[in-house]
């Protein structure tokens, strides 16, 4: 076949080798992983990003070689110096094979172009791309995400949204992450919260609808003591999501904070928003503000104009909406409750919690030193226990390493008290940032701290010994264990928090 002479040099029949053979790959690859159902992050990043890389610089290399090869022919004297436009002459056959084999490559390379960047693109969009490429970086909110209630909402659904510039702004992040990744640069653990990402009320209440709240709504909570005998607590709550009644709407109950008639900013002192100094609160349609200051928060110095005014939104209370990292306790709690660890194991929750609340370098370590403790506790305590009852033993042990990989990662330096969980008031001060009693007003209102607010006891007790309410007269708390009247005056955080 006849081509120009600047075609035959050594610079573009190498670049055509690498585009035609970078070519080959990719289709070799799609066909294969598409007929045999292969595919992976990795596999995806291969086809769509690093081998059209490949090809687009042979592609490159290409005119290169030619540019470099008319160059070369113009020292030569019998070489006749082209006019300043080209002349397309199709009389010629080297110009009609060039023009056929440029028109019908453009046009294979602009389809397959295409086809790749949307590959390309739905892999980038693809929650394993998300969890699974940068592995030891993602794998603690990965892992996490994996259990959540969120598990079937897409990544980019929360993080990136719908428009094209939130997708643009997050790229442009991606860049940033992936320099951090390749030169170990991301810190341990990844800071959060996380400023960049899109408002809540743009993501959150796509799904999660703020005036059709459902009503009250019951939750049971099963706990085990750390004793001898794994004493079973359980405590029934109506949780007051909203109003009494759904045609209420958010007039009062936990969601109130977000009703379009009320709006509630805050200042904080700490970028995770953990000590809350200043509240506003504004009636949008009485126009009433009232401000609220927590004295005894330490501001001397500090210049309250100068913080952050955000104004409340889902995330401030559910801040870790699928990314939880639950505390021992709570993990624990779950599985002797489904039954992965038997209560009749003596002291298994306190052997739990020591073996899980220390600090290992890596999880492998961890796993190493949970067997090590369980087993030596049990060959000292309950020699019985490693032969009479080795199975629930073993199952046991096996429900205490799972637990551990799905809530701590030591390599990254992440546990439940690293990303502290707002919803709630037990292991973090979570509403009692603000519902202290400590937030007054200057008439001397103060944001209350009274459980009623939020929940009423129904039922508490052991198993054996319930206590029940009675119609529209909700409990008083009881502690499981005789603290007196601490409790009253304690925040839940100041002892569970220091369990560990």
């Amino acid at each position: 076949m006849k081509l120009p002479q600047s075609v035959r040099n050594l610079t573009t029949v190498v670049g055509a080798s690498i585009a035609v053979i970078s070519l080959l790959i990719i289709l070799f690859l799609f066909i294969v992983s598409s007929i045999f159902e292969i595919g992976s992050s990795y596999l995806g990043i291969f086809i769509y990003v690093v081998m059209p890389m490949v090809l687009v610089l042979g592609l490159i290399l290409m005119p290169i070689g030619m540019w470099r090869e008319k160059r070369r022919l113009k020292k030569h004297p019998e070489y006749e110096e082209p006019k300043d436009w080209p002349v397309i002459d199709f009389n010629q056959q080297p110009v009609r094979n060039a023009t056929i084999i440029f028109v019908a490559g453009t046009i294979c390379f602009l389809i397959l172009s295409s086809i790749g960047s949307f590959e390309a693109f739905h892999l980038t969009e693809s929650d394993e791309f998300c969890g699974k490429l940068c592995h030891q970086v993602m794998k603690p909110e990965y892992t996490a995400y994996q259990e959540s209630a969120h598990e079937r909402v897409g990544c980019v659904e929360c993080h990136v949204g719908s428009g094209a510039g939130w997708y643009v702004k997050s790229k442009l992040s991606g860049l940033y992450q992936v320099y951090s990744v390749l030169f170990n640069k991301y810190p341990q653990p990844i800071h959060t919260p996380i400023s960049s990402l899109r408002p809540a009320r743009e993501t959150c209440e796509e799904c999660h609808w703020t005036e059709k709240f459902y009503d009250r709504k019951i939750k049971t909570k099963k706990s085990y003591l750390a004793d001898g005998s794994n004493t079973e607590w359980d405590i029934h709550l109506m949780m007051k999501t909203s109003a009494t009644y759904s045609a209420q709407g958010l007039q009062e109950g936990i969601h109130w904070h977000i009703n379009p008639d009320v709006k509630i900013e805050y200042k904080a002192l700490d970028v995770g928003r953990d000590t809350i100094p200043w509240v506003k609160y504004t009636n949008l349609k009485t126009g009433e503000v009232t401000i609220y200051e927590d004295e005894s928060v330490e501001t001397e110095g500090m210049d309250l104009q100068t913080l952050e005014l955000r104004t409340m939104d889902c995330i401030d209370c559910h801040n870790r909406p699928s990314h939880n990292y639950q505390s021992p306790a709570n993990f624990i709690d779950d599985y002797i409750t489904s039954g992965r660890i038997s209560k009749d194991i003596p002291d298994i929750k306190v052997v739990a919690m020591d073996a899980l609340g220390a600090d290992y370098p890596t999880a492998d370590s961890a796993m190493r030193a949970i067997e090590a403790y369980a087993n030596e506790y049990y060959e000292i305590m309950y020699p019985e226990v490693l032969s009479d009852q080795k199975e629930l033993y073993e199952q046991a042990l096996t429900a205490m390493k799972d637990g551990f990989n799905e809530n701590i990662f030591p390599e990254m330096k992440v546990n439940w008290k690293v990303y502290p969980n707002h919803l709630g008031h037990l292991e973090t001060n979570g509403c009692y940032r603000c519902h202290n009693d400590r937030h007054k007003a200057t008439g001397g209102k103060v944001i209350s701290r009274d459980c009623n607010l939020c929940h009423n006891i129904l039922a508490q007790g052991t198993a054996d010994e319930m206590q029940y309410a009675a119609s529209d007269n909700p409990l008083e708390f009881k502690h499981p264990i005789n603290i007196n009247e601490t409790w009253r005056t304690t925040f839940c955080s100041e002892c569970h928090f220091s369990l560990y």
